[in-house]
C-alpha cells in the first residue's frame, strides 16, 4: 500500500466520490487508512490463474513476461482457464522450461471483482472509464468498493466511480438476519407469485435502505394496501377521462377552472420534489410523496370535489373538459413518476393513456406540460376548514341524521380575513365542501351548536330540509320549481335543457 504512494493516491480520491449515505466516506477512509498490504495470491485449485514463470535460482520473473501474457491469454480464450493449469511449461518456454517454475496460485476473488471497472468499462467502446454508480451492501467498504478503488488508483491514478451507494441487509420482523438454517428467509419469488412483482418493488422502494430493511407478511400487506391506493387513484382518473382526446379537448391553462389550475400547480411543485428524490436515490421519500398526493390532495380532496361537474355538467362543457384536462396532466406526470418502481403497472397505465402510441413508458422523458406557480388562497382556506366539516358530518352519519354529505348544509362563521377569502368562491363554495348549501357569516354572528374549525373559524353543520334533486342529489330550494322537470333543481334543468351552468372556481 505504501509502494509508489498508493495509499496516498487512494486517500486523495476518496473525497472526490459522492458517498451515499455520507457516512460511507468516513468508513472507507478508516478502512483504507488501517489496511495492511494486500496479498492478491491464493493457493486454491480453482480461480483466475496468476500466469507467471519464476526463475528457480534468482526468483525473478521471465524477461518476456508481457509477451507471454499475450500468448497465454490467447490459449485461455480458446480453452478456458483450465488451459493454463493443464498445459506444460514447455508449451510456453521451450528450452528454458527447466530454469523456471510455473506458478499455480490464483488471484484473490476480491481482485477479480475489483478490476471489473477495467475489464468492463475500459474494454468497451462508448463506455466511460469511470462508472456513474457502484451499489452494494454495507459490508463492501472492506470488499468490492475498496478493492475497486485500490486497483483503479494503481492503474489509472483515479477512483473508478463517481458515486457509491450503500444499502442495509434484509432482516425479519424481529430484526434478525435472514438465514436458511434459522428458517426465516422470505423468498422473493414466492412474494412475486402471491402479490406481484410491483408490490415487492414498492416495498423495497418504500423502505429506507440506509439501515436494515425489515420485511414480513404484515409489512408486505401494508405495501399491498399502498399499491391499491395508488392504483385505484389512477383508475378513477382514467375512468373520468373516457371520451377525452387531448388533441381536441385539452383546455388551455389560462381558461381552466381555478381548482384545476390549483391541482396542476400542486402537481408541478410535487414533480420538482420527486425528481430531486430520484436524483438523490431517496426512493422511500419519493414513494411517500406520491402516496400522500394520492391519499390527501387527490383522493381526500380534489377527486371528490370534481365528481359533481364530471357527472352533472354537459359532456363538452368547459367545467367538465377543464377537469379532464387537469386529470390528463396529472396522469401523464404520475405514470412517469411511478415507472422506475411500479414498472409493470406504469406500462399498463401508459398503454391505456396512449392507445394510438405503442411506444413504452420507458422511452419517455419526464412530463413537461405542468404549469407551476398558481396560488389560490380561497381554495387553500376552504381546504383547511374541510377536515373539521368532514368530522362533524361523520358524527351525523353515524347517528343516522344524514346519509351522504349532500344531505347537509354548512354555515361558516369566520374572521374578516377568512370571510373575504371564502366569499370569492360564492355559491361554488358548496361544491368544495360537497354540501347542498354553504353559507359564510361574520364570526360575531355565530349561533349555538357551532364547533371550532381552526383559528378564527366556527362551523355549524345541519341536515337540509329541502327536497333532493334526483339527478345531482343536492337538496335545493328550487327543486320542483320547473313544471317539465319537477324532480330536478334549477341547475340541472339548465344543464340538460339550456346552455349549462357556468363554473369559475370548482
Amino acid at each position: 500500500m505504501q509502494q509508489n504512494g498508493l495509499r496516498d493516491k487512494v486517500n486523495v480520491e476518496i473525497p472526490k466520490v459522492e458517498w451515499i449515505p455520507d457516512w460511507g466516506k468516513k468508513r472507507i477512509e478508516l478502512m483504507v487508512g488501517n489496511r495492511p498490504d494486500w496479498c492478491i495470491s491464493r493457493q486454491r485449485f480453482w480461480g483466475v490463474p496468476i500466469t507467471l514463470f519464476v526463475h528457480k535460482q534468482t526468483g525473478e520473473l521471465h524477461p518476456n513476461t508481457k509477451e507471454l501474457f499475450a500468448t497465454i491469454s490467447a490459449k485461455i480464450e480458446q480453452g478456458g482457464i483450465e488451459a493454463w493449469f493443464e498445459s506444460d511449461i514447455t508449451d510456453f518456454l521451450g528450452d528454458e522450461a527447466n530454469d523456471y517454475d510455473k506458478t499455480t496460485d490464483t488471484l484473490d476473488v476480491w481482485f477479480d471483482s475489483g478490476v471489473s471497472h477495467y475489464a468492463v468499462l475500459k474494454a468497451r467502446e462508448g463506455l466511460s472509464d469511470v462508472a456513474d454508480l457502484y451499489l452494494e451492501g454495507s459490508d463492501q467498504h472492506r470488499g468490492w468498493f475498496q478493492s475497486s478503488l485500490i486497483s483503479s488508483c494503481a492503474i489509472t491514478g483515479k477512483a473508478p466511480y463517481k458515486q457509491v451507494l450503500t444499502h442495509g441487509f434484509t432482516v425479519d420482523k424481529d430484526g434478525k438476519k435472514m438465514s436458511k438454517s434459522v428458517g426465516n428467509v422470505m423468498s422473493p419469488q414466492k412474494v412475486i407469485n402471491n402479490l406481484g412483482a410491483d408490490i415487492l418493488r414498492l416495498w423495497i422502494a418504500s423502505t429506507d435502505y440506509t439501515g436494515e430493511m425489515t420485511v414480513s407478511d404484515e409489512i408486505l400487506k401494508r405495501s399491498a394496501d399502498s399499491y391499491r391506493r395508488i392504483r385505484n387513484t389512477i383508475r378513477f382518473m382514467l375512468a373520468n377521462m373516457q371520451g377525452f382526446d387531448a388533441k381536441q379537448h385539452l383546455v388551455n391553462h389560462d381558461d381552466m377552472l381555478d381548482l384545476d389550475k390549483w391541482i396542476v400547480s400542486k402537481t408541478a411543485d410535487l414533480q420538482v420534489q420527486i425528481l430531486q428524490g430520484y436524483d438523490e436515490y431517496n426512493f422511500h421519500h419519493v414513494m411517500q410523496l406520491i402516496l400522500n398526493f394520492c391519499t390527501n390532495d387527490l383522493g381526500g380532496f380534489y377527486l371528490d370535489v370534481i365528481k359533481d361537474r364530471q357527472y352533472t355538467t354537459g359532456e363538452d362543457s368547459l367545467a367538465r373538459r377543464s377537469a379532464q384536462s387537469a386529470l390528463h396532466h396529472i396522469a401523464q406526470a404520475m405514470v412517469r413518476w411511478l415507472s422506475p418502481v411500479l414498472s409493470f403497472t406504469a406500462e399498463e397505465i401508459w398503454q391505456t393513456l396512449e392507445e394510438e402510441n405503442s411506444e413504452s413508458i420507458f422511452l419517455q422523458d419526464w412530463y413537461q406540460g405542468l404549469n407551476a406557480g398558481y396560488e389560490n388562497d380561497s381554495i387553500e382556506t376552504a381546504r383547511q376548514i374541510n377536515p373539521a366539516i368532514r368530522k362533524q358530518m361523520e358524527g351525523m352519519r353515524s347517528d343516522k341524521v344524514i346519509g351522504s354529505s349532500l344531505d347537509a348544509e354548512i354555515d361558516v362563521y369566520c374572521s374578516d380575513e377568512i370571510y373575504q377569502s371564502l366569499s370569492k368562491l360564492g355559491d361554488e363554495l358548496r361544491f368544495v365542501f360537497i354540501t347542498s348549501y354553504a353559507r359564510i357569516h361574520p364570526i360575531s354572528e355565530q349561533t349555538d351548536g357551532c364547533v371550532e374549525a381552526g383559528e378564527g373559524v366556527m362551523i355549524r353543520v345541519s341536515k337540509s330540509e329541502h327536497e333532493k334533486c334526483v339527478r345531482c342529489w343536492h337538496h335545493r330550494a328550487d327543486v320542483a320549481s320547473h313544471d317539465e322537470h319537477p324532480e330536478l333543481c334549477g341547475r340541472c334543468v339548465e344543464n340538460i335543457t339550456g346552455d349549462g351552468e357556468q363554473r369559475v372556481f370548482a
